[in-house]
């Protein structure tokens, strides 16, 4: 299996005004952000090692289970962590009809009352890009860690993050319950302060 833990280069061509990356010169930080919860069986285990921490992240929620976990959603609201807009429904673009695929991020983002939005899967055409980046910031993301990969899960994830992390990098990971982020993120942690990185929001810079 090939695995891009960075996107191809040719997104940033086609998607110039996405975010991927958010270097600042002045702070050495890095973006934590977690996709498709919230769900009971893994973001409380998340929301606790971040509290431990003391660390803020992004989380990029599905209208559905924002529905589905009200109260799971507010937590993640109350602890001071930012939301981002994952669609209403798991939706990739490619293949998805435009009004189809615009009607379901409209009705995330009523949900999550949010500014921005993360492509499900990445994929994305160039008409949706161009309709949805008039009301909302796309974030895409510098580095995948494959945490919903089962075959990868033993060391690979760590493996791949102490490997490519860098000043600026956008972390996806996941609060679903294909994810194994809640076996290694103490660890990643612990490993990115000691490597000097600090933790930032995306709406901070």
């Amino acid at each position: 299996m090939i695995r891009f833990f960075r996107l191809p280069v040719i997104f940033r061509l086609l998607f110039p005004d996405a975010i991927f990356s958010l270097e600042n010169k002045s702070v050495n930080s890095v973006f934590l952000t977690f996709d498709d919860g919230p769900d009971p069986g893994i973001t409380p285990d998340i929301l606790k090692i971040l509290g431990i921490h003391g660390i803020k992240a992004t989380f990029f929620c599905t209208g559905r289970n924002i529905e589905k976990y009200p109260g799971l959603f507010s937590e993640i609201v109350a602890e001071g962590h930012n939301i981002g807009n994952h669609g209403y429904l798991h939706l990739k673009g490619l293949g998805t009809r435009l009004p189809i695929y615009i009607e379901n991020a409209e009705k995330g983002a009523k949900l999550t009352n949010s500014t921005l939005f993360r492509p499900p899967y990445g994929s994305i055409s160039r008409r949706q890009y161009s309709l949805l980046k008039r009301k909302w910031k796309i974030i895409f993301w510098d580095l995948m860690l494959y945490d919903f990969d089962r075959s990868f899960r033993e060391g690979g994830p760590m493996s791949a993050l102490q490997r490519l992390v860098r000043p600026g990098s956008v972390i996806v990971l996941h609060d679903n319950s294909r994810s194994s982020a809640g076996e290694f993120l103490d660890e990643a942690i612990i490993f990115l302060k000691s490597k000097g990185y600090t933790f930032s929001l995306i709406s901070s810079l």
